[in-house]
């Protein structure tokens, strides 16, 4: 059953809920995008802090500096802001301290925005609310309404079976007294301790992160389907594994449509960072990939050690590279070696933002140095470009342990106990990656490039596992008439 032959009023709509960070919102956006075009009503419910970091410089909005409006539209997504607590005028908090005020403050605001949006106008059926992993939450509210609840898991396949498998309890992990314990599951290869996820070994400092996930992973029952922002040829003998636990089906790449050879002007992800365009017209006048790529995502900011480290390796290689170097908000930039940017000048380009997409797939582009954040590799393997993986907190280690050893694409940096890389090291995996061992890394990258691309065509994979989630969400507004 299908929208276009069975007319359903009142008006079906889908509310997407997402955490307050560029990463966690495009994924959703995207997805809502592809259920927009099956004819649902989409919305988007974030945090009032992605409203004054994002929207507040392109809305004609004549509010108080800091109110914020009751909506916004986004290529024919809505844009709801509820509260989470945090007062932008008091600065930053950690990790910790803002998941404890947005599970204090995010149900109760977007039990109010439920009510007033959509439970107060009956030409509107709220069938479905999506969330994603950092907003367990969520799905208490949508208990509470008796609204079905789906969960955009926005890292790779890989991370949900191992999360699902420790909080649960189902497979042994390192501890405080046996912390060097290797860790074997289905579908992936022996995974040492530093290839695990932060969250999951002993020492990890992030407290109120992993009882998030903890939140979400013992009380799957809440969730109708989790849905993941990956795509089944990518990750096929760990999903398969998951199939009997606690299915996860794959509707992804959700990536920018350009790098799946679409329409980009039908995009609907949002940007944090203004970006440096005049990267592309440098790209323009190099050979053909000869140039190295690095950039840690909009959350990793490398100590003034290991960014020198960088720059001297770099500078020894003797490549082109194109570097974006972010500066934290009121302070001071890091401080590169004496004389380095005079020295690279004909060889390199330091930007601050730059699009990332544009970047990726430019023909001069040979290997993308990351810190392995999942929508970057998610964009480069799309874009069908090799890594170097210098991983650091979360996710992204596992995410290095299948970019060289599961999807064949790249090198991993070896890091020091304190996670710190030597410019030998570093400079050692520029060598490789761009020298006799390019062609293969080229290969299997382009090979998964051409698999995305299948994945989400008509047909593909990936959409037919969407088409599969829009019929049941139909079946449950039938059922409730």
């Amino acid at each position: 059953m299908s929208l276009e032959n069975k007319t359903i009023k009142p008006e079906i709509h889908v509310l997407l809920v997402a955490f307050s960070a560029q990463g966690h919102i495009n994924p959703l956006l995207r997805l809502g995008k592809s259920l927009l075009t099956k004819g649902f009503n989409v919305t988007l419910a974030t945090t009032e802090l992605v409203y004054h970091r994002v929207f507040k410089s392109t809305t004609t909005s004549t509010t108080a500096d800091n109110a914020v409006p009751a909506s916004y539209t986004t290529n024919g997504i809505n844009v709801l802001f509820f509260s989470d607590g945090f007062d932008i005028t008091q600065g930053n908090k950690s990790p910790d301290e803002y998941m404890d005020l947005i599970a204090e403050f995010g149900p109760i605001s977007l039990t109010n925005l439920i009510k007033n949006n959509f439970l107060n106008n009956t030409n509107k059926k709220l069938a479905c609310i999506i969330n994603n992993p950092f907003v367990p939450w969520v799905t208490n509210v949508a208990s509470e309404f008796n609204i079905p609840c789906a969960c955009l898991w926005i890292q790779p396949c890989t991370l949900y079976s191992i999360y699902y498998r420790f909080y649960n309890k189902l497979n042994q992990f390192p501890t405080l007294e046996n912390p060097e314990i290797d860790v074997e599951l289905p579908g992936l290869p022996l995974l040492k301790p530093h290839d695990l996820p932060s969250f999951v070994l002993p020492s990890n400092p992030f407290g109120a992160l992993s009882n998030v996930l903890a939140e979400m992973f013992q009380d799957m029952k809440k969730l109708k389907w989790v849905l993941a922002n990956s795509f089944y040829e990518l990750e096929k003998d760990v999903i398969d594994s998951m199939a009997e636990i606690f299915p996860i089906k794959t509707v992804g790449p959700l990536v920018p449509p350009s790098l799946l050879d679409q329409d980009q002007t039908q995009d609907v992800g949002i940007e944090m960072w203004k970006s440096q365009d005049s990267c592309i017209e440098w790209l323009n006048q190099k050979p053909p990939s000869s140039v190295i790529y690095i950039s840690f995502g909009s959350l990793i900011f490398l100590s003034e050690k290991q960014m020198q480290s960088i720059a001297e390796a770099l500078k020894n290689s003797k490549s082109y590279f194109l570097w974006v170097m972010k500066s934290k908000e009121r302070e001071e930039p890091i401080k590169l070696p004496e004389k380095f940017l005079e020295e690279t000048k004909e060889k390199g380009m330091v930007v601050s933002w730059c699009p990332q997409t544009k970047v990726l797939v430019h023909p001069a582009i040979a290997c993308f140095l990351t810190h392995c954040g999942w929508n970057s590799m998610l964009e480069a393997i799309t874009a069908g470009v090799p890594m170097i993986a210098y991983p650091q907190w979360t996710d992204q280690p596992t995410n290095a342990k299948l970019v060289s050893d599961v999807f064949g694409m790249g090198i991993r940096l070896k890091q020091d106990s304190d996670g710190f890389v030597e410019s030998e090291e570093v400079e050692r995996a520029i060598g490789e990656i761009v020298g006799e061992r390019f062609d293969v890394f080229k290969k299997n990258a382009v090979e998964l490039k051409v698999a995305a691309r299948e994945a989400v065509a008509d047909g593909g994979s990936s959409d037919r596992n969407i088409q599969e989630f829009v019929d049941e969400i139909l079946a449950s507004v039938v059922d409730d008439n």
